[in-house]
């Protein structure tokens, strides 16, 4: 198995693309502007969408993925299943896949074989795909969102969705072998006001998060504004931390077992 970053910035600008991973060649782990990067045939490819949470900056990629690939996979395809919470997957049905905003695909080219398919998943549940399985972790943010985990016996990728401190998700790590762990920090220290506010975290609180992570992992940041990177990572370089920390970049490819 490989994690390839398709995007990881919290918003856009040349060269920034907004958050998106692909799971070998089929899964999507949110859907940003980072999956328009990927080749025609690539995207039909995509059977699976995983989704954190119903921010346009996370789900942008959904709707003009459907409408790339509809023809390309045919009747002979199933059709692409986004998984999501049920209200992330409402909050899809009302405001993206509206007729309005853009045409409904849960029922196109027909209601009996539509493109798109809406899968609703809990905290909790672990989904399977093949021999693949990927655990629903909690997230807090400002609306209904969760994490993800990759699990892997030598060691499983954390990605912990757009969140704010979360105590939840430090005591399901703890049961889990962690090799890597992307985590957000979308805001600097003096912008903690605003951080607290929308949900996200700002470098000192993501030290307070990190001092939780009793695994030895490699942490890797992800979502800091464009324009942001080295203010950001600056700050983060100025904790004590006891992991080793990267700026997440779109196209690294993390391995897994």
């Amino acid at each position: 198995m490989t994690i390839r970053v398709l995007g990881c910035s919290g918003s856009i600008a040349a060269g920034c693309r907004t958050t998106a991973f692909l799971l070998d060649d089929d899964i999507l782990i949110d859907a940003g502007t980072g999956v328009g990067d990927l080749q025609l045939d690539e995207l039909t490819r995509v059977d699976h969408v995983l989704l954190s949470h119903s921010h346009l900056d996370h789900v942008l990629g959904v709707p003009l993925l459907a409408d790339s690939v509809m023809r390309r996979r045919g009747s002979e395809r199933p059709p692409i299943m986004v998984h999501g919470l049920p209200a992330t997957l409402d909050a899809l049905r009302k405001h993206i896949f509206n007729g309005t905003i853009w045409p409904d695909f849960t029922r196109l080219p027909s209601a009996e074989q539509p493109i798109v398919q809406l899968r609703p998943f809990q905290v909790g549940d672990v989904l399977h795909f093949g021999a693949r399985r990927i655990e629903v972790l909690p997230a807090l943010h400002t609306v209904p969102a969760v994490g993800f985990a990759v699990l892997a016996d030598q060691g499983s990728w954390i990605y912990t969705g757009d969140t704010a401190p979360n105590p939840a998700l430090w005591q399901r790590l703890a049961s889990l072998k962690v090799a890597s762990l992307v985590i957000e920090t979308a805001f600097r220290n003096d912008e903690a006001r605003l951080a607290g506010v929308s949900r996200h975290l700002h470098p000192a609180a993501l030290g307070r998060e990190l001092q939780q992570l009793q695994q030895a992992a490699t942490v890797y940041i992800t979502h800091i504004k464009p324009g942001e990177l080295d203010a950001v990572m600056a700050e983060i370089a100025a904790l004590d931390a006891r992991h080793p920390v990267h700026a997440l970049a779109a196209g690294q490819v993390i391995p897994l077992a």
